[in-house]
């Protein structure tokens, strides 16, 4: 299973930033993790004419007060400040500190101090090599336990490495696992839904769901299976609604042709619009 020893977080102070920290605390505090708080001063910024002192000093402040943040709560953590483009930095200071989990904010805050817009996330979802955990500040921003986890799975290697991750988070949380397939036939076309090929992309999600629930309940963990009917994305949220779900593990891609139930941008439409934290996978060679 994934080890999760090093936890990166950036921010820049927003509210977002500041949901994002109280999950990044409480996954660390869990997992004996260390923290690892970046703030990025965006270099574009400085072409405007703003200086760099200030917004380092800034930056300095915003870290200083997350890493104060952390030893109260127990939490062992650093600090830093860096200059650069901020979905790059992220994920570059990621490679190279050996991170195993970015814990990131879907919103940051607009105009000159645009860090961490929702467009800055998706581009760290997208091509991070380390796993990504988004949160999305809600009417109610306070965390809570993952003890309800859901994976939605087409059998692909890249499901396979989010239920990975799966097995690792609801070990820790003794968490309840629903494991989900969807199957759209809109897909494919009016053409070509034919009896035969629905009943082979039912049977599909079918064994796709089984597999999985088998390997997670060997190591001892409860595990509910479904499979739904229609677009993934509408499904995933649907089943987040239905089962008080607290976590989504879901990878960044699927298989590609018929079996291609969880695209990229299903995992990036959920990550926009799901109210529960989700956690996005990436295997190697993704593109």
């Amino acid at each position: 299973m994934p080890t999760l020893e090093r936890i990166l977080l950036p921010t820049d102070g927003s509210d977002g930033a500041a949901v994002a920290t109280e999950h990044a605390l409480a996954v660390a505090d869990r997992f004996d993790a260390e923290l690892v708080v970046l703030n990025v001063v965006d270099e574009r910024s400085l072409d405007l004419g703003l200086g760099e002192d200030p917004l380092r000093e800034r930056g300095d402040a915003i870290v200083a007060a997350a890493v104060e943040r952390a030893d109260a709560a127990g939490v062992p953590a650093t600090g830093e400040v860096t200059v650069g483009v901020p979905d790059r930095a992220i994920r570059e200071y990621a490679a190279a500190r050996g991170i195993d989990l970015v814990v990131i904010g879907t919103h940051g805050r607009t105009g000159v101090r645009r860090y961490l817009l929702g467009s800055v996330t998706e581009r760290v979802v997208r091509l991070s090599d380390a796993p990504v955990l988004t949160v999305r500040p809600s009417d109610d921003d306070r965390y809570e336990p993952y003890e309800r986890l859901l994976v939605p799975t087409d059998g692909s290697e890249r499901a396979a490495a989010a239920a990975d991750w799966a097995r690792t988070i609801a070990t820790a949380y003794d968490a309840t696992v629903h494991v989900l397939s969807a199957v759209d036939t809109a897909t494919l076309g009016f053409d070509v839904r034919s009896d035969a090929l629905v009943a082979s992309l039912e049977a599909a999600a079918e064994t796709a769901v089984e597999e999985l629930a088998t390997t997670l309940r060997d190591d001892g963990i409860e595990v509910r299976t479904s499979v739904e009917y229609g677009p993934p994305h509408g499904a995933i949220l649907d089943a987040v609604g239905e089962n008080d779900v607290d976590l989504v593990v879901m990878g960044t891609q699927g298989r590609s042709g018929i079996e291609r139930y969880l695209l990229g941008s299903v995992t990036e439409k959920t990550v926009r619009t799901c109210p529960a934290p989700v956690l996005t996978v990436r295997t190697a060679g993704s593109e």
